[in-house]
């Protein structure tokens, strides 16, 4: 079956910080060290080979966050994705990891590290993994729900759960663990990916109204404005994406290629092994 993925990203410094220690992924695009995107990047691509995008959330303070979240972000612009989607993004934690740790000790750089969360949609599946408290819901019907887990222990009330898992950790100290699930995905569902500049700024019930109002490019831009528009402390990173079934007219089914997106709210069903879940 095709699908066809909208994508709506953008990366914004927000009000307060003095630089942006947010990257992403988007199309295999990322942005360079401490930069912002204030333009959104907004396209569309198919299912035909796995196509990943995912949002990373560099630790502040002197930690080199901005660093750590571009080396993440590099890394699976440049990482192989052929072959079981699910052990490759495995498999991409522990190089990302790899990586960020070898920057930390040639630059003496004492902690230094970044988030993750990622949707690897492929022909058959999605794909998801996060490390750290960097956010993934789905609105596939009446509710917004989160399906990333959040690397947090427990705090005092009123204070910021720390993570205990993030890209950055030497395994002399700690093995990571992502989070990894595969799924399925349906013709009308709506992903979203934000760094917490988003959700510590929006409440959710906002944040669902507005993806259900507005088409994801619009969306974007709302939910940007309205982080900016009640506090905008941290960087914010926002990818919004929209999954639709290609339908084929009749008269060209069974040959080559050419498509069109369907328009109605027909949803079907991709088969998946039994073993997977609905993301």
């Amino acid at each position: 079956m095709k699908y066809e993925i909208q994508y709506s990203c953008i990366s914004h410094q927000g009000n307060r910080r003095p630089n942006n220690q947010d990257n992403f992924i988007c199309n295999n695009i990322y942005k360079p060290i401490d930069n912002s995107y204030s333009e959104p990047l907004v396209g569309k691509l198919n299912n035909d080979k796995p196509r990943l995008f995912g949002v990373f959330d560099g630790l502040g303070g002197e930690a080199c966050g901005e660093v750590a979240s571009y080396i993440a972000a590099k890394t699976a612009s440049e990482f192989d994705w052929r072959g079981d989607v699910r052990q490759r993004l495995r498999d991409y934690c522990f190089v990302a990891n790899d990586r960020i740790c070898q920057y930390s000790e040639a630059n003496s750089v004492g902690i230094m590290g970044t988030t993750a969360a990622i949707l690897a949609f492929s022909q058959e599946d999605i794909c998801l993994c996060n490390i750290g408290d960097t956010k993934i819901f789905n609105l596939s019907g009446k509710s917004l729900d989160q399906i990333s887990v959040d690397h947090v222990v427990t705090s005092a009330y009123g204070t910021k759960p720390p993570l205990f898992q993030d890209l950055g950790i030497p395994t002399s100290e700690m093995i990571i663990d992502p989070y990894i699930v595969k799924g399925m995905y349906n013709s009308g569902d709506t992903y979203l990916i934000c760094s917490d500049g988003l959700t510590d700024m929006v409440s959710l019930d906002e944040i669902e109204r507005i993806l259900k109002k507005y088409k994801i490019a619009q969306a974007l831009e709302v939910l940007l404005d309205e982080a900016l528009k009640n506090g905008g402390k941290d960087n914010i990173t926002i990818i919004v994406l929209k999954v639709n079934k290609v339908k084929t007219p009749f008269w060209k089914r069974g040959k080559a290629d050419t498509s069109s997106i369907e328009e109605d709210s027909t949803t079907e069903e991709i088969l998946i092994p039994e073993d997977t879940e609905k993301l």
